[in-house]
Protein backbone atom coordinates (compact mmCIF):
# COMPACT_ATOMS: atom_id res chain seq x y z
CA UNK A 1 0.00 0.00 0.00
CA UNK A 2 1.25 3.13 -0.86
CA UNK A 3 2.44 5.70 1.44
CA UNK A 4 -0.57 8.06 0.42
CA UNK A 5 -3.04 5.56 1.16
CA UNK A 6 -1.51 3.65 4.38
CA UNK A 7 -3.59 4.87 7.84
CA UNK A 8 -1.03 6.72 9.26
CA UNK A 9 -0.77 6.63 13.60
CA UNK A 10 -1.65 10.17 14.67
CA UNK A 11 -1.93 11.82 18.20
CA UNK A 12 -5.29 13.43 19.37
CA UNK A 13 -3.43 16.55 18.93
CA UNK A 14 -3.08 16.11 15.24
CA UNK A 15 -6.85 15.15 14.84
CA UNK A 16 -7.75 18.12 17.39
CA UNK A 17 -6.27 20.53 14.71
CA UNK A 18 -7.29 18.80 11.27
CA UNK A 19 -10.88 19.32 12.48
CA UNK A 20 -10.30 23.14 13.49
CA UNK A 21 -8.87 23.55 10.01
CA UNK A 22 -11.56 21.63 8.53
CA UNK A 23 -13.95 23.82 10.49
CA UNK A 24 -12.17 27.44 9.57
CA UNK A 25 -12.65 25.95 5.82
CA UNK A 26 -16.66 25.39 6.36
CA UNK A 27 -17.04 28.55 7.86
CA UNK A 28 -15.17 30.32 5.12
CA UNK A 29 -17.55 28.26 2.60
CA UNK A 30 -20.41 30.01 4.07
CA UNK A 31 -19.21 33.49 3.82
CA UNK A 32 -20.89 34.59 1.29
CA UNK A 33 -24.12 34.23 3.43
CA UNK A 34 -22.81 35.09 6.83
CA UNK A 35 -21.43 38.27 5.00
CA UNK A 36 -17.81 37.88 6.98
CA UNK A 37 -14.85 39.87 5.39
CA UNK A 38 -12.26 37.55 3.83
CA UNK A 39 -8.59 38.76 3.94
CA UNK A 40 -6.01 36.61 2.30
CA UNK A 41 -2.85 36.81 3.80
CA UNK A 42 0.65 35.14 4.09
CA UNK A 43 2.00 33.06 7.05
CA UNK A 44 5.38 34.72 8.09
CA UNK A 45 4.38 38.48 9.70
CA UNK A 46 0.66 37.23 9.24
CA UNK A 47 -1.43 39.86 11.13
CA UNK A 48 -4.22 37.54 12.22
CA UNK A 49 -4.95 39.32 15.52
CA UNK A 50 -5.48 42.52 13.84
CA UNK A 51 -7.55 40.88 10.60
CA UNK A 52 -9.88 39.19 13.26
CA UNK A 53 -10.21 42.02 15.57
CA UNK A 54 -12.30 43.82 12.62
CA UNK A 55 -14.25 40.59 12.35
CA UNK A 56 -12.61 39.42 8.76
CA UNK A 57 -11.41 35.69 8.36
CA UNK A 58 -8.42 34.61 6.68
CA UNK A 59 -7.08 32.76 4.36
CA UNK A 60 -3.75 31.67 3.84
CA UNK A 61 -2.68 30.68 0.34
CA UNK A 62 0.96 28.75 1.36
CA UNK A 63 -1.64 26.68 3.88
CA UNK A 64 -4.09 26.10 1.13
CA UNK A 65 -0.76 25.19 -1.61
CA UNK A 66 0.61 22.75 1.28
CA UNK A 67 -3.08 20.90 2.66
CA UNK A 68 -3.23 20.18 -1.53
CA UNK A 69 0.16 18.68 -1.66
CA UNK A 70 -0.36 16.54 1.84
CA UNK A 71 -3.84 15.46 -0.04
CA UNK A 72 -2.18 14.61 -3.14
CA UNK A 73 -3.75 17.20 -5.14
CA UNK A 74 -0.69 19.52 -5.97
CA UNK A 75 -0.16 17.49 -8.95
CA UNK A 76 -2.85 18.80 -11.37
CA UNK A 77 -2.78 22.40 -9.77
CA UNK A 78 0.65 22.92 -10.88
CA UNK A 79 -0.17 20.96 -14.55
CA UNK A 80 -2.99 23.40 -14.87
CA UNK A 81 -0.65 26.49 -13.84
CA UNK A 82 2.07 25.72 -16.25
CA UNK A 83 -0.31 25.33 -19.01
CA UNK A 84 -1.92 28.78 -18.62
CA UNK A 85 1.87 29.86 -19.38
CA UNK A 86 3.52 29.51 -15.53
CA UNK A 87 7.47 28.36 -15.51
CA UNK A 88 8.57 25.31 -14.46
CA UNK A 89 11.32 27.11 -11.89
CA UNK A 90 8.34 29.08 -10.20
CA UNK A 91 7.57 28.20 -6.77
CA UNK A 92 5.29 25.43 -6.69
CA UNK A 93 3.01 26.81 -4.09
CA UNK A 94 2.74 29.73 -6.09
CA UNK A 95 1.31 27.36 -8.99
CA UNK A 96 -0.57 25.26 -6.93
CA UNK A 97 -2.43 27.91 -5.21
CA UNK A 98 -3.30 29.57 -9.08
CA UNK A 99 -3.87 26.18 -10.50
CA UNK A 100 -6.33 25.53 -7.28
CA UNK A 101 -8.02 28.96 -8.64
CA UNK A 102 -8.27 28.27 -12.06
CA UNK A 103 -10.17 24.83 -11.12
CA UNK A 104 -12.76 26.62 -9.44
CA UNK A 105 -10.98 26.84 -6.17
CA UNK A 106 -11.80 24.18 -4.46
CA UNK A 107 -10.00 24.14 -0.98
CA UNK A 108 -7.93 21.03 0.30
CA UNK A 109 -10.80 19.84 2.22
CA UNK A 110 -13.33 19.77 -0.60
CA UNK A 111 -14.76 23.47 0.18
CA UNK A 112 -15.52 26.02 -2.08
CA UNK A 113 -13.08 29.18 -0.99
CA UNK A 114 -14.66 32.37 -1.20
CA UNK A 115 -12.87 35.67 -3.25
CA UNK A 116 -11.13 37.54 -1.12
CA UNK A 117 -11.52 41.12 -0.32
CA UNK A 118 -8.74 42.00 0.51
CA UNK A 119 -5.34 41.24 0.11
CA UNK A 120 -2.98 42.03 2.57
CA UNK A 121 0.70 41.10 2.35
CA UNK A 122 3.11 41.56 4.85
CA UNK A 123 6.54 41.38 3.48
CA UNK A 124 8.78 39.22 4.94
CA UNK A 125 12.13 38.42 3.10
CA UNK A 126 10.37 36.20 0.52
CA UNK A 127 10.24 38.34 -2.73
CA UNK A 128 7.70 36.02 -4.24
CA UNK A 129 4.94 36.70 -2.16
CA UNK A 130 5.07 39.91 -3.91
CA UNK A 131 4.55 38.73 -7.38
CA UNK A 132 2.27 35.80 -6.10
CA UNK A 133 -0.88 38.56 -4.55
CA UNK A 134 -0.19 40.72 -8.36
CA UNK A 135 -1.32 37.33 -9.59
CA UNK A 136 -4.04 36.82 -7.42
CA UNK A 137 -5.37 40.28 -7.75
CA UNK A 138 -5.64 39.87 -11.53
CA UNK A 139 -7.43 36.91 -10.52
CA UNK A 140 -9.86 38.82 -7.98
CA UNK A 141 -9.70 41.70 -8.90
CA UNK A 142 -9.74 42.99 -5.39
CA UNK A 143 -7.63 45.92 -3.35
CA UNK A 144 -4.22 45.16 -1.94
CA UNK A 145 -2.53 46.72 0.51
CA UNK A 146 1.13 45.78 1.40
CA UNK A 147 3.10 46.19 4.56
CA UNK A 148 6.77 46.62 3.99
CA UNK A 149 8.63 44.95 6.65
CA UNK A 150 12.32 45.83 6.62
CA UNK A 151 14.82 43.27 5.85
CA UNK A 152 17.15 42.24 9.05
CA UNK A 153 20.01 42.89 6.62
CA UNK A 154 22.61 43.87 9.81
CA UNK A 155 20.82 41.10 12.30
CA UNK A 156 18.53 43.87 13.97
CA UNK A 157 15.17 45.46 13.36
CA UNK A 158 16.53 49.01 14.44
CA UNK A 159 13.67 51.60 16.29
CA UNK A 160 13.57 53.68 12.73
CA UNK A 161 12.41 50.32 11.37
CA UNK A 162 9.65 49.52 13.61
CA UNK A 163 8.01 53.41 13.88
CA UNK A 164 8.45 52.91 9.97
CA UNK A 165 5.70 49.76 10.12
CA UNK A 166 3.84 51.26 13.16
CA UNK A 167 3.19 54.31 10.17
CA UNK A 168 2.10 51.48 8.07
CA UNK A 169 -0.36 49.77 10.17
CA UNK A 170 -2.10 53.06 11.41
CA UNK A 171 -2.23 54.81 7.89
CA UNK A 172 -2.40 52.37 5.48
CA UNK A 173 -3.15 48.76 6.58
CA UNK A 174 -6.33 49.90 9.39
CA UNK A 175 -7.90 51.71 6.80
CA UNK A 176 -8.27 48.83 4.48
CA UNK A 177 -9.15 47.09 7.06
CA UNK A 178 -12.21 49.26 8.37
CA UNK A 179 -12.94 50.04 4.53
CA UNK A 180 -13.80 46.43 4.02
CA UNK A 181 -15.21 45.44 7.38
CA UNK A 182 -17.21 48.35 7.75
CA UNK A 183 -15.97 48.17 11.18
CA UNK A 184 -13.35 51.74 13.40
CA UNK A 185 -10.76 50.23 14.56
CA UNK A 186 -10.73 48.76 17.83
CA UNK A 187 -7.23 48.53 19.41
CA UNK A 188 -9.48 46.90 23.39
CA UNK A 189 -10.53 44.06 20.74
CA UNK A 190 -6.93 43.50 19.36
CA UNK A 191 -5.64 43.77 22.82
CA UNK A 192 -7.30 40.89 23.96
CA UNK A 193 -6.59 38.67 21.00
CA UNK A 194 -2.90 39.23 21.97
CA UNK A 195 -3.34 38.34 25.29
CA UNK A 196 -4.79 35.58 23.80
CA UNK A 197 -1.48 34.98 21.27
CA UNK A 198 0.51 35.19 24.28
CA UNK A 199 -1.08 32.31 25.98
CA UNK A 200 -0.80 29.92 23.38
CA UNK A 201 2.84 31.57 22.30
CA UNK A 202 3.75 30.08 26.29
CA UNK A 203 2.20 26.62 25.82
CA UNK A 204 3.58 26.40 21.94
CA UNK A 205 7.63 27.13 23.24
CA UNK A 206 7.23 24.82 25.94
CA UNK A 207 6.33 21.69 23.81
CA UNK A 208 9.07 22.42 21.48
CA UNK A 209 11.66 23.15 24.19
CA UNK A 210 10.45 19.70 25.43
CA UNK A 211 12.91 17.94 22.67
CA UNK A 212 15.68 19.11 24.93
CA UNK A 213 14.80 15.87 27.00
CA UNK A 214 15.97 12.38 26.28
CA UNK A 215 14.58 10.70 24.54
CA UNK A 216 12.68 13.72 23.15
CA UNK A 217 9.00 13.27 22.90
CA UNK A 218 8.35 15.09 19.71
CA UNK A 219 9.82 15.66 16.72
CA UNK A 220 10.05 19.01 16.28
CA UNK A 221 10.55 19.20 12.55
CA UNK A 222 7.94 16.83 11.05
CA UNK A 223 5.35 16.75 14.76
CA UNK A 224 6.12 20.39 15.02
CA UNK A 225 3.88 20.67 11.39
CA UNK A 226 1.17 19.80 12.62
CA UNK A 227 2.05 21.68 16.58
CA UNK A 228 2.42 24.95 14.67
CA UNK A 229 0.03 24.85 12.13
CA UNK A 230 -3.01 26.54 14.09
CA UNK A 231 -0.73 29.32 15.54
CA UNK A 232 0.69 30.13 12.00
CA UNK A 233 -2.48 30.19 10.33
CA UNK A 234 -6.09 31.07 11.43
CA UNK A 235 -6.01 30.49 15.16
CA UNK A 236 -3.78 33.00 16.80
CA UNK A 237 -5.87 34.95 19.04
CA UNK A 238 -8.80 33.10 19.72
CA UNK A 239 -10.10 30.80 22.35
CA UNK A 240 -9.90 28.12 19.92
CA UNK A 241 -5.81 28.36 19.67
CA UNK A 242 -5.34 28.96 23.68
CA UNK A 243 -7.21 25.60 24.20
CA UNK A 244 -5.36 23.61 21.28
CA UNK A 245 -2.53 24.42 22.67
CA UNK A 246 -3.06 23.73 26.19
CA UNK A 247 -4.23 20.18 25.45
CA UNK A 248 -1.30 19.77 23.38
CA UNK A 249 1.21 20.50 26.13
CA UNK A 250 -1.13 18.18 28.35
CA UNK A 251 -0.57 15.60 25.81
CA UNK A 252 3.00 15.82 25.74
CA UNK A 253 3.47 16.00 29.23
CA UNK A 254 2.36 12.56 29.61
CA UNK A 255 4.66 11.17 27.03
CA UNK A 256 7.29 12.76 28.87
CA UNK A 257 6.43 11.62 31.98
CA UNK A 258 6.14 7.78 30.46
CA UNK A 259 9.45 8.76 28.69
CA UNK A 260 7.94 8.05 24.99
CA UNK A 261 8.97 8.83 22.12
CA UNK A 262 6.84 10.91 19.08
CA UNK A 263 4.34 8.84 17.17
CA UNK A 264 5.70 8.65 13.75
CA UNK A 265 3.63 7.42 10.74
CA UNK A 266 4.19 3.84 11.15
CA UNK A 267 4.04 4.06 14.95
CA UNK A 268 5.84 5.54 18.04
CA UNK A 269 9.76 5.50 17.63
CA UNK A 270 10.55 3.46 21.18
CA UNK A 271 14.48 4.07 20.20
CA UNK A 272 15.80 7.17 19.66
CA UNK A 273 19.14 6.27 18.28
CA UNK A 274 20.21 9.81 16.63
CA UNK A 275 19.07 13.52 17.51
CA UNK A 276 19.10 16.18 14.84
CA UNK A 277 18.36 19.33 13.79
CA UNK A 278 16.66 20.44 10.07
CA UNK A 279 16.95 23.61 8.06
CA UNK A 280 14.44 23.87 5.49
CA UNK A 281 10.69 23.20 4.56
CA UNK A 282 9.91 20.01 4.22
CA UNK A 283 8.15 18.23 1.26
CA UNK A 284 4.41 17.96 1.72
CA UNK A 285 3.27 15.54 -1.81
CA UNK A 286 5.21 12.67 0.48
CA UNK A 287 5.12 13.68 4.10
CA UNK A 288 4.19 10.58 6.19
CA UNK A 289 7.21 8.72 3.72
CA UNK A 290 9.65 11.51 4.25
CA UNK A 291 9.27 11.42 7.76
CA UNK A 292 9.01 7.27 8.36
CA UNK A 293 12.37 7.64 6.69
CA UNK A 294 13.91 9.03 9.65
CA UNK A 295 11.89 7.05 12.14
CA UNK A 296 12.91 4.27 10.61
CA UNK A 297 16.87 5.14 11.40
CA UNK A 298 15.67 5.93 14.98
CA UNK A 299 16.66 9.39 13.71
CA UNK A 300 13.92 12.26 15.71
CA UNK A 301 14.26 15.34 14.86
CA UNK A 302 14.61 17.93 18.50
CA UNK A 303 14.72 21.67 16.81
CA UNK A 304 13.64 23.12 13.32
CA UNK A 305 14.43 26.43 11.54
CA UNK A 306 11.05 25.43 9.45
CA UNK A 307 8.92 25.09 12.64
CA UNK A 308 10.23 29.42 12.93
CA UNK A 309 8.83 30.47 9.86
CA UNK A 310 6.03 31.96 11.55
CA UNK A 311 7.54 33.00 14.83
CA UNK A 312 10.64 33.06 16.34
CA UNK A 313 8.80 32.52 19.45
CA UNK A 314 11.15 30.21 21.46
CA UNK A 315 13.83 33.28 21.55
CA UNK A 316 11.62 35.09 23.79
CA UNK A 317 9.13 36.30 21.21
CA UNK A 318 5.92 37.28 22.45
CA UNK A 319 2.77 39.14 21.70
CA UNK A 320 2.48 42.02 24.05
CA UNK A 321 -1.11 43.95 24.32
CA UNK A 322 0.14 46.64 25.96
CA UNK A 323 1.48 47.96 22.90
CA UNK A 324 -0.51 46.52 20.23
CA UNK A 325 0.75 48.27 17.28
CA UNK A 326 4.20 47.79 18.26
CA UNK A 327 4.72 44.52 18.77
CA UNK A 328 3.15 43.30 15.24
CA UNK A 329 5.76 45.21 13.99
CA UNK A 330 8.31 43.43 16.32
CA UNK A 331 6.60 39.78 15.30
CA UNK A 332 6.77 40.91 11.33
CA UNK A 333 10.42 42.17 11.30
CA UNK A 334 11.48 38.73 13.65
CA UNK A 335 9.78 35.70 11.09
CA UNK A 336 12.60 33.84 10.43
CA UNK A 337 12.25 34.26 6.84
CA UNK A 338 13.14 37.87 7.74
CA UNK A 339 16.43 36.80 9.54
CA UNK A 340 19.82 37.36 7.53
CA UNK A 341 22.30 34.35 6.44
CA UNK A 342 24.51 34.88 10.10
CA UNK A 343 21.28 34.78 12.42
CA UNK A 344 20.03 31.65 10.66
CA UNK A 345 23.31 30.16 11.14
CA UNK A 346 23.77 31.46 14.64
CA UNK A 347 20.04 29.69 15.63
CA UNK A 348 21.15 26.35 13.84
CA UNK A 349 24.57 26.58 16.37
CA UNK A 350 22.45 27.07 19.32
CA UNK A 351 19.96 24.46 18.63
CA UNK A 352 22.79 22.03 17.97
CA UNK A 353 24.29 22.84 21.55
CA UNK A 354 21.05 23.22 23.56
CA UNK A 355 19.58 20.37 22.13
CA UNK A 356 22.55 18.08 22.40
CA UNK A 357 21.98 17.18 18.69
CA UNK A 358 24.68 14.39 16.45
CA UNK A 359 24.39 16.52 13.74
CA UNK A 360 21.95 18.81 11.53
CA UNK A 361 19.97 18.30 7.72
CA UNK A 362 20.02 20.60 5.59
CA UNK A 363 16.54 19.82 3.14
CA UNK A 364 17.10 21.99 0.19
CA UNK A 365 13.28 22.59 -1.47
CA UNK A 366 13.83 23.07 -5.36
CA UNK A 367 11.70 25.88 -5.87
CA UNK A 368 12.20 28.35 -2.25
CA UNK A 369 14.46 30.55 -2.95
CA UNK A 370 13.53 32.58 0.31
CA UNK A 371 15.42 28.89 2.20
CA UNK A 372 17.69 27.06 -0.33
CA UNK A 373 19.67 30.52 -0.99
CA UNK A 374 23.00 30.33 0.82
CA UNK A 375 22.57 26.84 2.54
CA UNK A 376 25.02 25.24 1.15
CA UNK A 377 27.18 28.35 2.77
CA UNK A 378 25.03 27.76 6.08
CA UNK A 379 26.06 23.93 5.94
CA UNK A 380 29.76 24.60 6.01
CA UNK A 381 29.85 27.69 8.11
CA UNK A 382 27.84 25.59 11.15
CA UNK A 383 30.07 22.32 10.59
CA UNK A 384 33.20 24.93 11.27
CA UNK A 385 31.58 26.26 14.32
CA UNK A 386 29.98 23.14 16.02
CA UNK A 387 32.55 20.59 14.65
CA UNK A 388 28.93 18.20 13.71
CA UNK A 389 28.43 16.47 10.60
CA UNK A 390 26.00 18.17 8.05
CA UNK A 391 23.89 16.26 5.39
CA UNK A 392 21.95 17.73 2.67
CA UNK A 393 19.04 16.04 0.91
CA UNK A 394 16.98 17.73 -1.82
CA UNK A 395 13.42 17.54 -2.58
CA UNK A 396 10.28 20.17 -3.44
CA UNK A 397 7.31 22.02 -1.39
CA UNK A 398 3.96 20.55 -3.30
CA UNK A 399 5.39 19.07 -6.53
CA UNK A 400 5.70 15.51 -6.47
CA UNK A 401 8.04 15.22 -9.76
CA UNK A 402 10.74 16.39 -7.65
CA UNK A 403 10.57 14.04 -5.03
CA UNK A 404 13.44 11.02 -5.17
CA UNK A 405 12.41 8.96 -2.23
CA UNK A 406 15.62 6.44 -3.21
CA UNK A 407 17.79 9.12 -3.74
CA UNK A 408 16.37 10.63 -0.26
CA UNK A 409 16.71 7.55 1.36
CA UNK A 410 20.53 7.04 0.19
CA UNK A 411 22.00 10.07 1.32
CA UNK A 412 19.84 9.84 5.04
CA UNK A 413 21.32 6.14 5.45
CA UNK A 414 24.86 7.52 4.06
CA UNK A 415 24.63 10.83 6.72
CA UNK A 416 23.75 8.51 9.66
CA UNK A 417 27.04 6.90 8.65
CA UNK A 418 29.16 9.82 9.04
CA UNK A 419 27.31 10.21 12.49
CA UNK A 420 28.43 6.55 12.94
CA UNK A 421 31.53 7.06 12.11
CA UNK A 422 32.10 10.46 13.99
CA UNK A 423 31.25 8.50 17.51
CA UNK A 424 33.51 5.64 16.75
CA UNK A 425 36.38 7.91 16.55
CA UNK A 426 35.15 10.09 19.78
CA UNK A 427 34.72 6.80 21.10
CA UNK A 428 38.49 5.62 20.10
CA UNK A 429 39.62 8.97 21.58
Amino acid sequence: MSDQNRAAQKDNSMVIQKEMIAAHYERLERAPETKEPVVYTFVPGNLTELIRSFGCLPVLPEINALQSGMRGKSRDYIAEAEKHGHSEDVCTYVKCDIGMVLAGNIGPTGTKLPKPDLLLLSYTGCYTFMKWFELLREQYDCPCVFLHVPYQGDGVIEPEHREYMIKQLRDEVIPALEKVSGRKYDEEALRERLQLSAEAEDDLVWVLQSAKNKPSPIDAYFGAVYYVGPIFSSFRGTEEGVAYYKALRREVQERLDAGLGPVAPGGPVTDEKYRLVVEGPPNWTHFREFWQMFADEGAVVVASTYSKVGGTYDFGFRHDPDDPLGTLGDYCGGCYTNINLPGRIDMLCNYLKEYEADGFLINSVKSCNSFSAGQLMILREVEKRTGLPGGFIESDLVDPRYFSAANIKNRLESYIQMVDARRQRGAVA
